[in-house]
């Protein structure tokens, strides 16, 4: 824990998730596997474009679970200093909010380098507001309740799933897709995803509650609950039945690992929820060894917000509005774009990073 209270590897790991994400936002702006691809429903021609593909997987997992932890330790810290609990709450639905806001109207009209503002699009960024807002409707109860909620929610989504619906129709469209299904309003909807912040708020308390002096616990609980999830993960898909909502060729096939995203199965929740959670005692435990190879990841993981709004724009207005290479690439390209990317956005992230820390202003403290 640094003396601002930060715990480096909490910062490593969104720094980690972002940088995947930029893995999969640089292939969708360069990679003409795009042109053919169903991001519904992904097939793959290569082992390659599987992978560019695959590895941003675990960004939305990563989100959530990192923002429910957040949200358990942001409420704690102000109700032991003496905030009121609806004025600890409050403080966590205002970021919420302003997620949302944020996703309706610069993160949605960025995708397009700015050419016109797309307001009717319920995506991620806002996946994470309200879900942030009924974490904390849930922050101050135990833990083993919160997990309870959690996976008696996960259950349920997919019978929610069966519930027909009109997708012409707004008025029933909106709210499906919202909560449960997933479509062109919204392919990230709140209940599957909400489910992974809850768990984040149990995980979190742990690693920044219960075992928040001990980094040899952090990693070595992080370590079984990660393997526990993935075997448990594993055993859902190899039943091919409930927990699975598409069918895998075989073991060894991709298509084992990518059941469905949008909306997420129970299979893909469980499994990367236990990805995420190894990953964490993994970046602790490299940090412990030499804390120099993953310093670079808390330099993006301390402006995760900042960091998605400005790449995505600086993708689209110079991608996909100026014309620059768009989606004319393959792997090679893809990746030759990530690390133009990484190379822009560094600089960037120290400055902000900076700004943000030294400024008391209400807009840069909620980006």
């Amino acid at each position: 824990m640094s003396e601002r209270g930060r715990y480096a590897f909490i910062d490593q790991l969104r720094g980690l998730v972002v940088v995947l994400m930029l893995v999969d936002h640089t292939s969708y702006y360069f990679n003409s596997v795009w042109l053919r691809l169903n991001p519904l429903d992904p097939l793959f021609d290569s082992w390659g474009q599987f992978a560019l593909r695959y590895v941003s997987y675990l960004c939305a997992p990563g989100f959530l679970l990192v923002n429910g932890a957040m949200v358990w330790y942001a409420y704690r810290r102000r109700v032991d200093a003496g905030r009121r609990a609806w004025e600890a709450r409050w403080h966590l639905i205002q970021r919420g909010l302003f997620l949302i806001l944020l996703q309706l109207t610069w993160v949605n009209s960025s995708w397009g380098g700015f050419e016109r503002l797309r307001p009717g699009h319920f995506g991620i960024i806002a996946c994470i507001g309200l879900s942030m807002c009924l974490v904390t409707l849930l922050v101050h109860l135990r833990w083993p309740a919160r997990l309870a909620i959690g996976l008696t929610l996960l259950a349920v989504h997919p019978l929610l799933l069966k519930i027909p619906y009109d997708t012409g129709n707004a008025w029933s469209m909106i709210p499906m897709q919202v909560f449960g299904d997933a479509g062109d309003f919204n392919k990230y909807p709140v209940l599957p995803w909400f489910v992974m912040a809850i768990l984040g708020s149990v995980v979190g308390e742990g690693w920044l509650g219960a075992w928040k002096d001990s980094a040899k616990r952090r990693i070595s609980y992080g370590v079984i609950i990660g393997l526990v999830a993935m075997a448990a993960a594993t055993v859902i898909r190899l039943a091919r039945g409930y927990g699975n909502l598409t069918t895998f060729s075989g073991v060894t096939h991709f298509s084992f690992l990518m059941d469905h995203k949008y909306p997420p199965s129970i299979y893909h929740l469980v499994w990367f929820f236990g990805v995420i959670v190894l990953a964490a005692a993994f970046l602790e435990g490299l940090g412990r060894i030499s804390p120099k190879i993953p310093s670079p990841l808390g330099v993006f993981g301390r402006v995760p917000l900042f960091f998605y709004c400005v790449h995505i724009a600086l993708l689209g207005i110079f991608s996909k509005r100026i014309g620059i290479y768009y989606r004319q690439g393959e792997v090679a390209e893809s990746l030759i774009g990530l690390m133009v990317m990484l190379v822009v956005m560094y600089p960037l992230c120290v400055w902000f990073g900076g700004v943000k820390e030294r400024s008391r202003n209400w807009f840069i403290r909620m980006i």
